[in-house]
């Protein structure tokens, strides 16, 4: 079960970072949304609802969830390069994840979401040097992070989500 939970296992800060490394998170973020739309492309409406181990989020709602998710981290970066230190909100992701849009919205909006934000975020990324990696946020339940961290955070979560897809999709084409 925890492997299906954690494909690729759960996320561990190797910090401080090199500049190559941090390269090829904003790489990888980058190549995201290509990735996650060629995964699914050929899913039903059906596949689409098939949770990704029991008791887990959907395939609809996982997509549906990167895109939440990504939005929530691309403000707080916006948020750590504005503010000194500043309080991020926290939500509940479980709970987002069970509203009518990412229980019901097609899956092409977040998939469109992701590419647009990811572009975004991308040049926000590529602009920062390495002081303002080391700026940071707080968040009220994990305590303080800085950017260098969240940057390899979130490179995992998306390789993270896109694992529970590709592991529904190669499950069904068994």
């Amino acid at each position: 079960m925890e492997e299906l939970k954690y494909p690729i296992g759960k996320f561990q800060y190797q910090g401080p970072y090199s500049e190559e490394q941090k390269r090829r998170f904003i790489k990888e973020i980058a190549e995201t949304p290509a990735i996650l739309k060629e995964a699914i492309k050929n899913f039903s409406e059906a596949q689409l609802e098939t949770p990704y181990r029991q008791g887990g989020w959907t395939v609809r709602q996982v997509v549906n969830h990167m895109a939440d998710s990504h939005m929530n981290a691309f403000i707080r970066f916006k948020l750590a390069l504005t503010e000194e230190n500043p309080t991020i909100k926290p939500y509940e992701q479980d709970q987002w994840a069970n509203l009518a849009d990412s229980l019901n919205s097609p899956i092409e909006l977040s998939l469109n979401l992701l590419d647009t934000l990811h572009q975004k975020w991308v040049i926000l990324l590529n602009s920062l040097s390495s002081d303002d990696f080391k700026r940071t946020y707080m968040h009220p339940e994990s305590g303080s992070s800085n950017l260098e961290k969240v940057l390899g955070m979130y490179a995992w979560h998306s390789k993270h989500h896109l694992a529970h897809v590709t592991g529904v999709r190669d499950r069904l084409r068994k």
